[in-house]
């Protein structure tokens, strides 16, 4: 007899595992502890899939040795109940989790005054109707999650993108040349950010954005799913770009703006035609951003382009760094103006450590007015970045101070 398999959606999840468990456990608590670890509160980049799979791993000797139980909760929590096991042997193994992500937050900020918002300790014998009634929490919070996943109707939901292939380059190329641009340009203000002063803009930045070209060339397809041929169809696009930003009648970008070009564009017909619309003045105002892969591929063609854009008057700037990169970087030699670094909450998190240390140092020796910190959505990355020395920030953020700004000198 042929036994169906039960469908994935109908399989109870880890919670409601967990609280059946827990609820059977009423009349077996003798000897049982339990610790619940709160890895959902690390930094997102602290909770990829082989971080937990190590983590998930650390507790097997428990979970054989002492009939244990490890739950996998669907938020990337662990929970773990044995018998007879030793408080010192689960707090091995939590020390080897500290130890794994030691570079958080949550474990960097244990304290007297805040001791472990790592892990939840239980003492089951006693502590039955506590652990009771965090599963119950943790089961409710699950349903209610999955519930609100699925709220959404599958025709209103959106549809999967089919990733961009060499013989839909061609219709997107094709498609690109007669679209209107335009409505997609967006600008994203560069400024000085001082403690107690507001935003003074450096230069604004000119870019399309993908997403919404995306959905006027070819909404079925994800543009930047190939990596190459993404990057042949944006030399397309920088010649669109050259094309229409002499038309948009902005007075605002006659001087100090910025665009984000190939290598290639540079040494285009495109690029001079575009080069002939500009006043001198506005030249030496106007700022170019490459990108690290796109110079380093050829180091020659780089060189030569450089030359023929700084004799114009323009500025270089190297966009798209890391801090890791920025810093293994020699501006001076590379003959570039400015180097923009991508914020990521892994500065925040080596704040002491020894690449923060060669970030500062980096600043110091090429200037604080020549390092932008980009990506900036929140306060914290302003913070981050005034310690390390920077004084000049582009992002979400920054553009919410400039709006904030414009609202109370109207008030």
């Amino acid at each position: 007899m042929s036994v169906k398999p039960v469908p994935a959606e109908r399989l109870p999840s880890q919670e409601a595992l967990l609280l059946d468990y827990v609820q059977r456990l009423d009349r077996h608590r003798e000897g049982r502890r339990g610790v619940h670890i709160h890895l959902s509160q690390l930094r997102p980049h602290h909770r990829r899939e082989q971080h937990l799979r190590v983590a998930r791993s650390t507790f097997e000797n428990l979970v054989r040795a002492f009939e244990g139980q490890l739950f996998a909760l669907t938020n990337a929590d662990l929970v773990f109940i044995g018998k007879n096991v030793k408080q010192s042997e689960i707090d091995a193994a939590v020390l080897k989790l500290k130890y794994l992500f030691s570079e958080d937050p949550i474990v960097q900020n244990e304290g007297a005054q805040e001791p472990d918002k790592f892990c939840t300790w239980y003492d089951i014998e006693r502590q039955h109707d506590v652990l009771l009634a965090a599963a119950e929490r943790i089961s409710a919070e699950a349903k209610r999650r999955n519930e609100q996943a699925t709220a959404t109707p599958p025709e209103a939901r959106a549809p999967a993108l089919g990733p961009l292939e060499p013989e839909q380059l061609a219709r997107v190329e094709s498609a690109l040349g007669r679209a209107d641009i335009t409505n997609v340009i967006r600008r994203q203000s560069v400024c000085v950010v001082m403690a107690g002063a507001p935003p003074q803009i450096v230069f604004r930045e000119l870019f399309v954005s993908i997403a919404d070209l995306q959905r006027v060339v070819s909404p079925k397809t994800n543009l930047a799913s190939n990596r190459w041929l993404f990057q042949h169809l944006t030399e397309t696009l920088d010649k669109r770009m050259l094309a229409t930003v002499p038309k948009l009648g902005d007075s605002s970008l006659e001087s100090k703006f910025s665009l984000n070009l190939n290598v290639a564009t540079l040494l285009s017909q495109e690029f001079l035609t575009f080069d002939a619309t500009l006043r001198s003045t506005t030249r030496g105002t106007l700022v170019i951003e490459l990108q690290p892969f796109d110079v380093f591929a050829d180091l020659g063609t780089f060189y030569f382009a450089r030359d023929f854009v700084r004799e114009r008057g323009y500025r270089i700037c190297l966009d798209g760094l890391s801090a890791l990169t920025a810093t293994m970087i020699d501006r001076e030699k590379l003959g570039i103006d400015l180097m923009k670094i991508i914020w990521s909450a892994d500065l925040a998190d080596d704040a002491k450590g020894r690449r923060t240390d060669e970030l500062k140092t980096m600043v110091r020796r090429i200037g604080e007015s020549r390092v932008i910190l980009c990506r900036c959505d929140n306060e914290e990355a302003i913070q981050v970045g005034h310690s390390l020395g920077i004084t000049v920030f582009q992002g979400r953020h920054i553009e919410t101070l400039l709006n904030n700004g414009k609202q109370q000198a109207r008030a």
